[in-house]
């Protein structure tokens, strides 16, 4: 159970860090390309194999797909990025659980939470990210960490605490902001790319509490 557990784990965390490495920068001449790879096709079509998850793939493959149509297709999305995730007005999605939790300001409470729990895992965040600590990629990011360094422990009463921790971290610093990220997302990215992102992160984040919950229950102290 617990070999199996270590490669569920690697690719728990390599979702979260490829959908952190979405929201941290625009997409880049060469990331473009190399989304439209047989590569990422391959792990996208995995990822759509899952139920709950199905619906937000295809809609992230319908937008790369009219993405290659797209004129100038990354300065278009880079600006789509820049409106939704820093502009900071109406009309915009700011990827940073202060807004959503702590009265729509920057660098709130779960911002000095995040610093607090990134120090005490002892997990580094690049220096050149000039972002506060509760920027979606981070958190996710974090999450990966959490997720990859449960592969390190041996005992069942370890791992149950690890899992635990995952599963606490989901409900208690994503799912509070999340869901209403995802709507705005959806509301003001016209051309459909980062919300279709946005809804798999959320889909992907309930299935996996709901794996982690389940897999506690099966795994003897």
């Amino acid at each position: 159970m617990i070999q199996e557990l270590k490669i569920l784990n690697e690719k728990r965390a390599e979702i979260y860090w490829w959908l952190s490495s979405l929201f941290i920068k625009e997409l880049s001449e060469q990331d473009i390309t190399h989304y439209h790879s047989a590569e990422i096709r391959t792990f996208l079509s995995g990822l759509a194999d899952e139920e709950s998850l199905a619906d937000d793939v295809r809609s992230l493959i319908d937008a790369l797909n009219r993405l290659q149509d797209r004129q100038d297709a990354q300065l278009e999305l880079a600006a789509d990025f820049c409106d939704l995730f820093l502009k900071s007005d109406r009309d915009s999605a700011l990827p940073y659980a202060s807004v959503y939790t702590d009265k729509g300001l920057l660098n709130g409470k779960p911002a000095q939470q995040m610093r607090e729990l990134l120090a005490a895992h002892e997990v580094k965040v690049d220096q050149n990210l000039n972002e506060p600590a509760d920027h979606l990629a981070i958190q996710l990011d974090f999450l990966a960490h959490l997720v990859i360094s449960t592969n390190q422990l041996e005992q069942n009463s370890e791992v149950n605490a690890a899992l635990q921790v995952q599963s606490d971290f989901i409900s208690q610093h994503l799912l509070t902001w999340l869901p209403v990220f995802v709507e705005r997302c959806t509301q003001f990215d016209t051309f459909g790319l980062y919300a279709a992102v946005a809804r798999l992160a959320l889909a992907f984040v309930k299935q996996d509490q709901g794996f982690l919950d389940e897999l506690k229950t099966n795994i003897e102290p």
